[in-house]
């Protein structure tokens, strides 16, 4: 009875699986809202609202340059499984300086998408749809960049920091319209993010088969699947040596099964959250690298 069980759940979650990033269609209508728009100390903030994956209302925000009209190179931006869509605020000036349009949502979960008063059941199945609608949302967000006469059509590009650079590996391998990336913090090969040492302390001995059945229930979004993808897209990752969270043989990993043209940028930090010093660090670098790649694509362009 246990092998047939076990049959059993294989079989389902291979039928899932097959279809799990299911769900993105270009044609579905986008219902963009502008909600508000203010000036703010360095940048112009816009709160506006689409149409997502099965009529899901995403709540975005961007954040543009004061100076010009554009159309200006755009940043789509995926943050942490942890954080909101108004972490752009805390580093949206850093971008509208240089002229680079930063874009995000509130990823599903999180924000004005939390789901409030949900029991565990609930929250586990959100959890597992939450990667394939964050990789589905990115690619609606750029539908609707594309409809915006101050955005570069043709120069959007993709960031994504520690669980946004996994999702967002993803999503730059699955839409070409991204045109380099940069993956920050991030990671991949679950059996080696499972064995971090956030792994709760008494799991002890359990610690190894508990990494191997998280790492095979998430292995349809391990990000090591499909960062191959992004090639010949440049792409840019960014790690910390001491990571704690997303360890550096996840990091590694990652940029291991990507290909060329690609680059591994080492700090002497843990994850970012954990070391917020070096957020300045990695956005400076992060910056000067995105203009050097727009600045060869737009040469292309002219």
């Amino acid at each position: 009875m246990r092998a047939l069980a076990w049959v059993l759940i294989t079989f389902t979650k291979l039928v899932f699986d097959a279809h799990y990033f299911d769900g993105y269609d270009p044609a579905a209508p986008l219902n963009a809202q502008i909600l508000s728009e203010e000036e703010r100390e360095g940048y112009r903030r816009v709160y506006f609202a689409f149409e997502g994956v099965g009529g899901m209302r995403v709540p975005s925000l961007m954040a543009l340059p004061l100076e010009g009209a554009g159309p200006f190179p755009t940043l789509v931006f995926l943050h942490g499984i942890g954080q909101e869509k108004e972490f752009l605020d805390q580093v949206a000036g850093h971008y509208a300086a240089e002229g680079l349009v930063l874009a995000t949502f509130d990823q599903y979960m999180q924000g004005e998408r939390r789901l409030r008063g949900a029991n565990w059941r609930r929250k586990a199945r959100a959890m597992y749809a939450r990667g394939a609608l964050t990789v589905n949302e990115a690619r609606r967000l750029v539908d609707y960049l594309e409809t915006r006469p101050d955005v570069a059509k043709d120069r959007i590009y993709l960031i994504g920091a520690s669980y946004g650079a996994m999702t967002g590996a993803i999503a730059g391998a699955f839409d070409k319209r991204f045109k380099a990336v940069n993956l920050v913090y991030g990671g991949g090969d679950f059996t080696k993010m499972a064995r971090s040492r956030e792994v709760p302390k008494n799991l002890r001995r359990m610690a190894g088969p508990v990494a191997r059945l998280i790492a095979w229930f998430a292995a349809v979004s391990d990000p090591v699947r499909y960062v191959h993808a992004i090639a010949p897209r440049p792409l840019l990752c960014q790690n910390g040596e001491k990571d704690r969270i997303v360890v550096p043989g996840a990091a590694q990993a990652l940029y291991d099964a990507a290909r060329e043209p690609k680059e591994i940028v080492w700090y002497p930090s843990d994850h970012l959250d954990l070391d917020p010093e070096y957020i300045p660090i990695a956005i400076k670098d992060g910056i000067a690298w995105f203009k050097a790649q727009d600045a060869k694509l737009a040469g292309t362009v002219q």
